[in-house]
């Protein structure tokens, strides 16, 4: 096959051309992606499934590090072979099957066969895999953002965030629901081996979409450069773009505030002892908030850009912290949930497609991984300090701390982070 370059009328007919079809093929599989994790939730279904072999907040607070650590720890890496690739549909593809998609498959039999008589075996092997699939995931995200971006136009990208997640999240709600319903009628650990099961079996389904994509290919003009050098040029980049090196401090000062967040559902059990059927139950009102709030986000983003998205994002994130914190019984965690949903679906539909609108297409790739990997920095340490400040100070305090500096993440959005698609030329 002939490669294009980017600018050629060629590669641009073939994306106009497929667009419709990229458009379908790529919503099924972020729609099955998401339909799938709706059965092995992280920020609840995860915490409950650790929570029978410990009680020890920092190993449940290992759950969002890993989950943090694997998706964005990489990314910068990865940046500078995504650029010069001239088809991206490798890394998620190709690469990403054996990454990403294949340690979601060995849960439920490590959960079945270890579970019981095997304990320590069972949670060690679980903390392998989920390594195993988030560091996966991140090896390939920068190539998959990139695909995104070059195959959805941007005056689309945001519907078709909105609309692909909106899509899953919305069928998540099916999964939300069936799932306390396994968890309340089979013993564990055969809850857990169901609801991973049907994970892995949509996860699957969300593969082969994502493998019918058409993609051209189009060479890269960036010079070639080994991975030193080009490590070397980062602080290059940051030093002259104040808008952006302020958007990563946004996202750093929000990594921290998100401290909590893997230990909404834990709390909410142990302070009312909530059975997992029932605490399971908040999978429901996540996935309602997450398929509404795409649906919303999606399209006020690409009417009124990305920024304002994320503010309203930030706000609500420090509102749910403030319903944990005062709530008198465990039906308040609903509308936190419900709230956790729209503050994911925000930084999902935004805060991935504001990274391609500061910069130009030859460089989107560096910036996606500068914009994942820093802020991944201290989102990796945040849910290990969650942990030591709940079993240090409590839950309550924990929760407090993480709210003021939600505030604090909002106002450098707000203040001091000007809209990129009014001041800058990306694409």
């Amino acid at each position: 096959m002939t490669i294009a370059t980017a600018n050629t009328p060629t590669a641009q007919e073939q994306i106009e051309k497929n667009f419709r079809w990229n458009f379908l093929v790529n919503s099924l599989d972020g729609a099955s992606f998401w339909f799938g994790m709706s059965f092995m939730s992280s920020t609840i279904i995860l915490p409950l499934y650790v929570s029978h072999f410990t009680s020890n907040p920092l190993l449940i607070g290992l759950i969002p590090f890993l989950s943090t650590a694997g998706y964005l720890l990489p990314q910068l890496f990865l940046a500078n072979a995504v650029s010069r690739a001239p088809k991206k549909k490798f890394f998620p593809v190709n690469l990403g099957f054996f990454t990403e998609r294949i340690p979601i498959f060995l849960l439920a039999p490590t959960a079945y066969f270890l579970a019981t008589d095997h304990p320590t075996a069972a949670l060690s092997l679980f903390f392998v895999l989920l390594a195993w699939h988030t560091f996966g995931a991140g090896a390939i995200i920068v190539g998959w953002q990139d695909m995104i971006a070059k195959i959805i136009p941007v005056q689309h990208r945001g519907r078709f965030f909105g609309i692909t997640n909106f899509m899953g999240n919305g069928a998540g709600v099916l999964g939300a629901l069936a799932v306390p319903i396994v968890l309340d009628r089979f013993a564990f650990p055969m809850g857990y081996v169901i609801s991973f099961s049907a994970a892995g079996v949509l996860i699957l389904l969300s593969w082969f979409s994502i493998a019918l994509t058409r993609e051209p290919d189009i060479a890269s003009n960036r010079p070639l450069i080994s991975q030193t050098d080009y490590l070397r040029s980062l602080p290059e980049i940051l030093r002259r773009d104040h808008n952006f090196r302020m958007y990563l401090l946004t996202r750093i000062v929000l990594a921290l505030s998100s401290m909590a967040t893997g230990f909404l559902a834990v709390y909410a059990v142990r302070t009312w002892t909530l059975p997992d059927a029932q605490a399971s139950g908040f999978t429901v009102a996540l996935q309602v908030g997450l398929a509404l709030s795409n649906l919303f986000f999606g399209f006020l983003a690409d009417r009124k850009g990305h920024k304002l998205s994320l503010e309203i994002g930030l706000a609500i994130s420090v509102l749910l912290l403030i319903l944990a914190v005062t709530a008198p019984n465990p039906w308040w965690f609903f509308p936190v949930f419900f709230f956790q949903g729209a503050v994911n679906a925000s930084l999902f539909v935004s805060g991935i497609s504001i990274v391609y609108e500061f910069t130009d297409t030859e460089n989107r790739p560096t910036y996606i991984g500068l914009a994942n990997t820093i802020p991944g920095l201290a989102g990796t340490i945040a849910p290990l300090i969650g942990g030591w400040l709940a079993g240090a100070i409590g839950y309550h305090a924990m929760f407090t701390l993480a709210a003021a500096i939600g505030i604090v993440s909002w106002c450098l959005l707000h203040f001091a982070v000007q809209e990129p698609r009014k001041t800058s030329a990306g694409s």
